[in-house]
């Protein structure tokens, strides 16, 4: 299920279809995250998500590190949930069949004024129970990424680091929620949140639907100040900061193999360099206040100041050869620590707020944080028997040529490449549509099984993929959009315009 409207028909429980155990307000990383865990249980979960698809704010639009845990101050929920995030990676990412590598990162100090904040770190990671930290001086750490610059005088090595596809684990975390039980509502726009005497919470959409659950939590990323005052006394403010990054083509890909970041300043850890789960560069992001909500604009002076951060990091890279560049939303607030909470004014109304960097990292512990707060609040927890923890797609490039073969003789889907830049054939296409949670955009695939994605950046696959997208929905090509609402691509046309063959 992904966009249906709730139905007011009895369901077999004796409630109707829209009266829910818990209301999930977010399709972010920690709203799919906690909307998964819950789907674990004998309840009625739902996710509600204001756009077409999931993972359309900060989880799709940022570094997609898995961060160690030295940084945040010990003590905070930061420090707690980066740490215990960190561990649940492995494992999580195996089940959902996300790519992840635990690559490890260096911080590196460029002077000999940083190497205190590298000892700092160190006994910060210790005291947040990292693993496997080791300071290195600047020969070791050059020997380790010989494209570090000269200026290099030491760095913090830790293993536990790791990179991830975001928007592959958000997509597959909400997917299994669907999977087993859950309830995902699509174009659920958030626009009231009320409550009878005694009663259950009534969240309402701006086109009048509504549905009713015992509890409700806020996991609205960088509107989450918005939604709590819907129904609770304000008690924070989020405070966008944006960053840009550059991706550059698979030809840099090799230059580390390691994260690379610089010392974490009053803004946040900086600008990085580090390889992606897919063979790509990255570098980025700056950091800018006082931006508006929706306001994810790349600037010239933004990738400027990217481009120097990043030529602190290394000489080697060509800038030539970026070919895409993007900008992504934090959800920082006014309190210094992730909002973990109820609301005090609102028993059963949880605020999971403010959660910027490393909130990619933490997302699975602060799920289950969550999942705690809801069952000491009355939550009646019974894990199903039948709970599948498993997912599977098709990566066909990474099949053994024999199963490639043989996966293209069963469905010759599978034997015709579409997107010759990241050899994604036809039937890793339709699959995404047809996934519980699947493609309706043409980003949407993008996220999910990457055409467009490499140097042409859909130059040659999209007219396809925009077909195929067509067909597979029953729907004229006009209808289809690029990712967002409103985002039409083919604007008008002399004659019939008609769905792929």
């Amino acid at each position: 299920m992904t966009s249906a409207s709730p139905s007011s028909n009895p369901s077999s429980n004796g409630r109707a279809k829209n009266d829910f155990d818990v209301a999930v307000i977010g399709a972010g990383i920690v709203g799919a995250a906690l909307f998964r865990e819950l789907s674990r249980y004998q309840i009625k979960v739902v996710l509600l998500e204001r756009e077409n698809d999931v993972a359309l704010g900060a989880s799709r639009a940022n570094s997609a590190i898995v961060h160690c845990g030295c940084d945040p101050k010990a003590g905070t929920a930061m420090a707690r949930f980066n740490t215990a995030g960190n561990r649940m990676f492995p494992e999580l990412c195996r089940q959902l069949d996300v790519p992840f590598v635990q690559n490890g990162s260096l911080i590196c100090a460029f002077s000999d004024e940083e190497l205190p904040v590298i000892r700092a770190l160190y006994d910060n990671g210790r005291a947040n129970g990292v693993e496997q930290l080791e300071i290195l001086d600047a020969a070791s750490a050059r020997a380790l990424e010989p494209n570090l610059t000269s200026a290099v005088r030491g760095a913090l090595l830790a293993a536990t680091g790791g990179i991830v596809g975001p928007y592959e684990l958000t997509t597959a975390l909400a997917e299994n929620g669907v999977v087993n039980g859950g309830v995902l509502l699509l174009n659920f726009d958030t626009a009231a949140i009320s409550r009878a005497e005694n009663g259950p919470f009534t969240v309402a959409a701006a086109d009048r639907r509504t549905i009713t659950a015992r509890f409700v939590v806020n996991a609205a990323g960088i509107n989450a100040d918005k939604v709590h005052n819907l129904i609770a006394r304000p008690t924070f403010e989020i405070r966008p900061r944006r960053g840009e990054y550059y991706v550059f083509d698979k030809s840099q890909g090799a230059l580390f193999d390691r994260t690379i970041f610089v010392c974490p300043g009053k803004l946040g850890k900086g600008i990085l360099v580090s390889p992606t789960v897919h063979g790509n560069l990255i570098a980025g992001p700056n950091a800018q206040d006082g931006i508006a909500r929706d306001d994810t604009a790349v600037t010239a002076a933004g990738l400027a100041e990217v481009r120097a951060g990043a030529g602190r990091i290394t000489e080697a890279i060509s800038w030539r050869d970026s070919i895409r560049n993007f900008a992504g939303l934090r959800a920082v607030s006014t309190r210094d620590d992730f909002i973990i909470e109820e609301a005090p004014d609102q028993k059963g109304f949880f605020d999971l707020a403010g959660i910027k960097s490393p909130g990619l990292t933490s997302a699975p512990a602060i799920a289950l944080a969550a999942r705690d707060l809801l069952a000491d609040a009355g939550l009646d927890l019974v894990e199903k028997k039948d709970f599948n923890p498993n997912r599977h797609e098709t990566h066909f490039l990474s099949l053994p040529p024999e199963q490639r073969r043989a996966l293209a003789a069963r469905d010759s889907a599978y034997g015709r490449i579409v997107c010759r830049c990241e050899s994604i054939t036809e039937g890793e296409i339709i699959e995404s549509i047809r996934r519980p949670v699947g493609a309706t955009t043409l980003d949407g695939v993008k996220r999910r099984c990457r055409p467009g994605s490499g140097r042409c950046q859909g130059g040659f696959c999209s007219v396809r993929v925009l077909e195929i997208l067509a067909r597979e929905l029953g729907k004229d090509q006009r209808e289809i959009l690029q990712d967002k609402a409103g985002s039409s691509i083919i604007l008008g046309s002399r004659g019939p315009v008609q769905g792929g063959d």
